[in-house]
């Protein structure tokens, strides 16, 4: 992608090799780097030069994020960004000092997942279930997906990247790729299995055509389920259940998470289940789970 013309050529110069150093030197994502690339631009439009870029620079910047009504995970954001990069001006020696060294920023307000209820999890299931019961191939990859979400875990992208050689039926278990391509290894109940085994053996057969790919969920049309219909899955069954939180496929991952937390489950078996690089990521569900003790004992307790 070629730098933006409002940048001067000199700082263009240095965000298009800061950026090729990312993606070649330290293996960001081409996602990755395009959000660097984002944040970045607003920075530098309009610098003369590298000189100019002082921590002054760094917090009117972030001020006009603020003023605009920047979230602050956003504003969080866009200052990690401006310290990587100016950690890396100072290392190249394009930079004599690394202003971004004391840039501050806000501390992202760690919003709480809406979740489904384990009670409306199960009508969920019982729902998808009936609309399976007489064997359309498309409500039996459905009721899968669903189960597949809820017992693993597993992020969208994960669940439709899934290979046939994926499955491990007799040991109930998947192997999944995630971020920054670890692998790892997931496993699933009784309600899932079943579900995979009516697909395998009369749902997928019934949709697979001579070049479909070795994915283990088609979509209607024989190519690998693409994740916007996962999404749309989700969505409609969550829809069909009264009074449950219209939710995707990520709402499911955060019920997963926090159904087991809430039954006793482990920090770390959770943190390898849903594939987080830190358990501090994790422990976002321990706070779902303070928060909901907190709602019951303000409804039920004589002195809340």
């Amino acid at each position: 992608m070629p730098p933006s013309p409002e940048l001067a050529p000199a700082v263009a110069a240095a965000l298009e090799a800061f950026l090729r150093h990312l993606e070649l030197e330290r293996g960001r994502s081409a996602q990755t780097v395009r959000a660097y690339r984002s944040d970045l631009l607003g920075l530098l439009a309009g610098l003369p030069d590298l000189a100019v870029l002082d921590l002054a620079v760094l917090r009117r910047w972030l001020a006009d994020g603020h003023a605009a009504g920047a979230a602050r995970s956003t504003l969080a954001r866009r200052a990690a960004a401006a310290r990587t990069f100016t950690a890396w001006l100072r290392h190249t020696e394009r930079l004599e000092n690394d202003p971004g060294a004391r840039l501050a920023s806000p501390r992202p307000r760690t919003a709480l997942p809406e979740v489904p209820t384990a009670a409306e999890a199960a009508a969920l299931f019982q729902a998808a279930g009936s609309g399976a019961a007489e064997g359309e191939p498309v409500a039996l990859r459905d009721l899968l997906v669903l189960e597949l979400l809820y017992a693993t875990g597993v992020r969208v992208s994960e669940l439709c990247g899934l290979d046939l050689d994926d499955v491990d039926a007799e040991r109930r278990a998947l192997r999944v790729v995630g971020k920054g391509d670890r692998e790892r290894i997931v496993v699933y109940g009784v309600p899932a299995a079943a579900a995979l085994r009516r697909w395998l053996d009369t749902g997928r057969p019934a949709l697979v055509r001579p070049g479909s790919p070795p994915a283990l969920l088609l979509g209607a049309r024989g190519g690998r389920l693409d994740p916007r219909v996962v999404r749309s899955v989700v969505h409609r069954a969550m829809a069909a259940v009264p009074g449950a939180p219209d939710v995707g496929p990520h709402g499911l991952r955060h019920a997963a998470a926090t159904h087991m937390v809430e039954g006793g489950a482990d920090l770390r078996y959770v943190q390898e289940l849903l594939g987080h690089a830190k358990l501090a990521t994790t422990q976002l569900y321990t706070h779902v789970t303070v928060e909901r003790l907190k709602v019951v004992h303000e409804q039920a307790h004589p002195r809340a």
